[in-house]
């Protein structure tokens, strides 16, 4: 027997959603914290055992989330150890192709597995089963999508599982992943579903709200009479429907009008591009003041004065803008913050005041105000480190193993808050956590489900959403709120659409 006895429980939900997703591609959609991965093991054993030479493939995003599917496979199979593999691309090509062939089941990031897929490294044809974890990936030019492709085409007996806390907001984006990884089936249970509400951690929600402060409203109210004028001027040459697109209405117009003056040449397309590219960056600056105050749009600004566009260089030759800018930096050298840096502040000190050994996680966008949250903290003797993902293009980063040991400490209780970029919203194995605080809103309801989900696995919790009055605070927390609830009447619309078709099938 593959499954190692008395080494867990099997729940009901599991046991259920297991025996459908070992007949059928199936997507999985369950709340994080819940034993997604405990399917992903049932179904592979079930798989081992149906066809004994065969072999599983296992894929998420990360190497911190493949670490884990390899301890869950150690720990709850009777697989040798040595044949449940965690390859990356650091491992040599040719000791890749050696793992491959030797391995029962290979634990990999999708990335690596689509380039030994191109090199001929790996052979999928004896691989009867494929986790695509973190499946809302499973879009575009996503390394998953051309891997389910070609281990659809190759694998002799192929069965792929999905695994997701959310697959988004919108039919099309659910389609497209249902598209992406053929799956016939979905399986979707909520915290609130008999069958799973019993294994869930209460979890309380609280919303602390703050004022938006005069001077910052002033700004704000500079920058719109710049933007209003990009704005109309793209709405009265017909470039815009209306005269308030959102800024996700403005990126795609850039990359439309960017599409039509690469094949055309058009000159009269330029000031378009211009009038857009200021729109944009003009909207993600009142958005930088509300939700995360002066010191990170001082910052934004510094960056745009750096740069060497055109675009940049004319619109901080905007006598309007010199004056917005030069207010920004006095009032942030003056030492101005966000009223939710210290509404924060002061929840944390309470917190630690009332249970020195308490847990908490802090969420914010940008890694600015994710050193600038540590700094505040440290400042008030709470002990405090970050979690953030690795180096980019600038500024410094956290290695994969730097990310696990930080966990691995933050579970051991050598600090008490963990303040982490959105690294720390997808799947890896947070301790048990007693508050979660979003330091802003996010209008991805993927992202907000993920964000939650890091509370209430193992200890009941406590979620505090922190909302700037009147701002995309607001704004963004309502949107997230109203995708997520579409979310669930879409999948549960299609897993009914595909019930009744089997019923016509078995009636035909």
């Amino acid at each position: 027997m593959i499954l190692k006895e008395n080494s867990f429980e099997i729940r009901d939900y599991q046991q259920s959603i297991a025996e459908t997703a070992s007949k059928s591609n199936t997507l999985v959609v369950l709340p994080t914290g819940i034993g997604k991965t405990l399917i992903a093991v049932i179904v592979a054993a079930k798989r081992l055992e149906k066809f004994p030479e065969s072999k599983v493939l296992v894929m998420a995003p990360t190497r911190p989330l493949n670490a884990q599917h390899k301890k869950s496979f150690e720990k709850f199979t009777t697989i040798d150890p040595e044949k449940i593999a965690l390859v990356t691309g650091k491992i040599s090509p040719s000791e890749r192709e050696k793992i491959y062939n030797d391995a029962i089941v290979v634990v990999a990031t999708p990335q690596t597995i689509k380039n030994d897929i191109e090199s001929g490294k790996i052979n999928l044809k004896d691989f009867s089963f494929a986790v695509f974890d973190e499946a809302h990936r499973s879009v575009k030019d996503y390394a998953y999508t051309q891997v389910a492709k070609r281990y659809n085409e190759r694998s002799e007996h192929p069965l792929i599982l999905g695994l997701t806390a959310s697959p988004g907001g919108s039919a099309e984006k659910i389609s497209e992943i249902r598209n992406s990884l053929f799956i016939e089936e979905i399986e979707i249970r909520t915290e609130t579903e008999e069958d799973v509400k019993k294994y869930v951690k209460e979890t309380v929600k609280d919303w602390v709200y703050v004022e938006f402060p005069e001077e910052f409203q002033m700004i704000k109210g500079l920058i719109e009479n710049v933007l209003k004028e990009d704005l109309y001027w793209l709405k009265e040459h017909h470039f815009t429907a209306f005269y308030h697109p959102s800024k996700t209405q403005l990126l795609m117009l850039q990359k439309r009008i960017g599409a039509q003056y690469s094949k055309t040449k058009n000159f009269a397309l330029v000031w378009a591009l211009i009038r857009s590219a200021q729109a944009i960056k003009l909207e993600h600056a009142i958005e930088l003041l509300e939700t995360q105050g002066v010191n990170s749009l001082n910052e934004y600004f510094w960056k745009i004065a750096a740069s060497k566009k055109n675009t940049d260089r004319r619109m901080m030759k905007d006598r309007r803008v010199q004056e917005i800018v030069q207010r920004v930096k006095n009032l942030a050298e003056s030492g101005v913050e966000h009223p939710k840096m210290h509404m924060l502040k002061a929840l944390a000190k309470d917190l630690i005041a009332e249970n020195p050994e308490i847990k908490i996680i802090v969420f914010a966008n940008f890694r600015a105000t994710v050193e600038r949250i540590k700094n505040m903290l440290q400042k008030e003797g709470i002990k405090t480190e970050v979690l953030i993902g690795q180096a980019m293009k600038e500024g410094r980063g956290m290695s994969q193993q730097q990310q696990i040991e930080t966990l691995k400490r933050f579970g051991e209780g050598e600090f008490n808050v963990l303040v982490g970029s959105s690294i720390s919203e997808e799947g890896l194995d947070v301790p048990a956590v007693n508050y979660a605080i979003f330091y802003e809103a996010v209008p991805s309801e993927i992202r907000a489900i993920q964000r939650r989900g890091r509370v209430g696995r193992q200890i009941s919790g406590k979620i505090v959403f922190l909302l700037t009055k009147g701002t995309r605070d607001e704004a963004y927390f309502h949107s997230a709120l109203h995708k997520e609830r579409k979310m669930h009447r879409i999948l549960e619309d299609m897993k009914n659409g595909i019930k009744k078709k089997e019923k016509l099938k078995d009636w035909l």
